[in-house]
């Protein structure tokens, strides 16, 4: 299922009225709001009024995930959310970037865009951060503070900055 780009100036208007609405209520109206700025929300999807959602990319957010408080999520391209994801509190979700220059007046080269994706299950703690052209697999754990920026090629926990394993999952 592909997702449809994010609308500007409608998810400009999401950002004004969500600011109004209680913390962790009205979960319903977010939804419907989101989808109506362009998004592709499942049902029971819990965002607290304080997430941010910026850009103008793909977003795909699927069924019972709940988004926590001051999450930022920033889509330049592709952002796929999967189902039963915990996201809690001050997680930064982003898929634009740039290249290196070493060479150059500026360090920041050329701009990049990288799709991230969150498998079903996952649970990304307070604070963790998923950097552009991630994917987490299904039922792992991105602990407290961590900094994805390496490819993470099988479930677990991973942890530090940049994360690293510290266990691997088997799911069956």
């Amino acid at each position: 299922m592909k997702a449809k780009s994010l609308i500007s100036w409608r998810l400009w208007i999401y950002s004004l009225i969500k600011r109004v609405l209680p913390e962790t209520k009205c979960f319903y109206l977010k939804r419907i709001l989101l989808r109506w700025a362009g998004a592709t929300i499942g049902q029971n999807v819990r965002i607290c009024s304080s997430a941010d959602f910026i850009g103008s990319g793909e977003l795909v957010i699927q069924h019972n995930t709940w988004v926590g408080h001051r999450v930022m999520i920033c889509s330049s391209s592709s952002i796929v959310i999967g189902a039963d994801v915990d996201i809690a509190p001050e997680v930064y979700i982003g898929t634009g970037t740039h290249m290196p220059q070493f060479d150059g007046v500026k360090a920041a080269g050329m701009g990049q865009s990288l799709d991230v994706s969150i498998g079903d299950g996952v649970w990304l703690c307070v604070r963790s951060t998923i950097c552009p052209g991630i994917s987490v697999p299904r039922g792992s754990i991105v602990a407290a503070g961590a900094v994805v920026i390496n490819k993470m090629t099988e479930s677990g926990l991973v942890a530090g900055v940049p994360a690293e394993y510290k266990r691997r999952f088997k799911h069956g």
